[in-house]
């Protein structure tokens, strides 16, 4: 009789690279997987996978066994999500990625559903690249971007949108009164790319784009410690709105050039699918998009 747990340590294996790693993942010994696996290449009359003490390898034949492996584990979870469901309190772990510049807004919004939801737990990956959900088994994934991605195999659903506006102290800010954008050559930058050397801020407003070429007293990719560094009055910099809302409104920082502005990013989640997903991985989607309504959490747009 054919194991469907077979299947899954096999997708574990690949996806994890290995038979450590991916004992690890599923908390289970090697020596299990490892036998697991051998049945299963006996059964199937094939080599899976090339190993030794110093080599791992996927067969052709096994890559695309693996393919067909991943939707039968997916489909297996999904009717197991389906009967999870019909239980009366969600529960269970959500397991989502996100930027690292927006982990401080969703850990606002953790308090409450936690709360909600007393069996539930919320597992965040910070991280700025672009994730796997199915190979690295994420729940949903949070995302911004210009454009959204096209994969059919994936559903996205919009949140927001946040844009990137330029921001000073108080007093740097004066510096600028009366002035247009090529004053800015004139003022210390921040740039939150972290790249060395020379920076491009690609702006645009009613006449037009305009780039500003500048070398950054201080680069970092975090927003926090550009912010920190624009409130101490080092420099100009370039922050998506939702990174200073609150400093905009309380005037620790001011919105200078109301006029010019980044490309918008589209702030979505993306999940696999709509039907079949676990009850607190549905109410946790519904969460976040309830919670980005919030407009204190962008700068006063209106006003600029």
């Amino acid at each position: 009789m054919r194991d469907l747990n077979d299947l899954r340590y096999f997708d574990a294996v690949v996806t994890n690279s290995g038979f450590a790693p991916a004992g690890r993942a599923l908390r289970l010994p090697k020596s299990k997987l490892s036998r697991r696996i051998a049945a299963l290449e006996d059964r199937l009359g094939a080599r899976l996978i090339e190993r030794s003490s110093r080599r791992f390898r996927v067969t052709d034949i096994g890559l695309a066994f693996h393919a067909q492996a991943r939707l039968a584990v997916a489909a297996a979870e999904r009717a197991e999500a389906l009967v999870e469901a019909s239980l009366s309190e969600p529960r269970g772990t959500v397991r989502m990625s996100c930027p690292t510049g927006l982990v401080s807004v969703v850990a606002g919004m953790l308090p409450d559903f936690l709360t909600l939801y007393p069996k539930g737990h919320v597992q965040i990956v910070a991280v700025d690249r672009p994730v796997d959900i199915i190979a690295e088994r994420i729940d949903v994934a949070l995302r911004v971007r210009t454009r959204l991605d096209s994969d059919a195999a994936l559903t996205m659903r919009t949140l927001a949108h946040s844009r990137r506006i330029l921001i000073a102290s108080p007093a740097l800010a004066n510096r600028l009164t009366g002035r247009g954008i090529g004053a800015l050559s004139d003022l210390p930058t921040l740039s939150s790319s972290g790249d060395d050397g020379e920076v491009v801020w690609r702006l645009e407003g009613s006449g037009g784009t305009h780039e500003v070429r500048h070398v950054p007293r201080l680069s970092c990719g975090d927003f926090g410690a550009i912010r920190q560094a624009a409130l101490a009055g080092l420099g100009v910099a370039l922050l998506p709105d939702h990174a200073c809302a609150a400093e905009l409104r309380d005037g620790r920082l001011v919105h200078i050039l109301p006029e010019w502005q980044g490309e918008d990013g589209i702030v979505h989640l993306v999940f696999t699918t709509r039907t079949g997903l676990p009850p607190l991985v549905r109410a946790w989607i519904d969460h976040l998009a309830k919670e980005f309504k919030n407009p204190d959490l962008f700068a006063d747009r209106q006003a600029a």
